[in-house]
């Protein structure tokens, strides 16, 4: 399995913005319009912010291949919606990092990883 994807950054990284998604040509009645809408399926409960040279050699591995299979541009989307998400800059600048050096993510169970290379 993949653990980056452009369209998996944006689902994950949008903090559980409420998710609007609508049928083509379906409209919306005055009452169904007035509802609030359904929270997404991607909120993300915790954020971990992990050094790639800490983790074990077989994950490490498997990470290292990601980056590499990884555009520029992808990278640069993964930072840029980093940036604009307070709670994932704010995660990374507790540790002493920016969005500079986050080479991966992973999302699963609520629980947002984003992999990290200091050196």
């Amino acid at each position: 399995m993949r653990i980056f994807t452009a369209s998996a950054i944006i689902a994950a990284l949008s903090l559980g913005t409420p998710a609007f998604v609508q049928a083509q040509g379906a409209a919306l009645s005055e009452s169904e319009a007035q509802k609030p809408p359904a929270q997404s399926s991607t909120v993300i409960r915790s954020i971990q912010v992990v050094d790639v040279k800490d983790l074990q050699p077989a994950v490490r591995s498997k990470v290292d291949e990601i980056v590499a299979q990884t555009s520029d541009e992808e990278m640069q989307a993964l930072r840029k919606v980093i940036d604009a998400s307070p709670e994932v800059a704010a995660a990374l600048k507790a540790k002493g990092l920016n969005s500079s050096h986050v080479v991966a993510i992973n999302f699963a169970d609520g629980v947002l990883t984003l992999f990290a290379k200091t050196a």
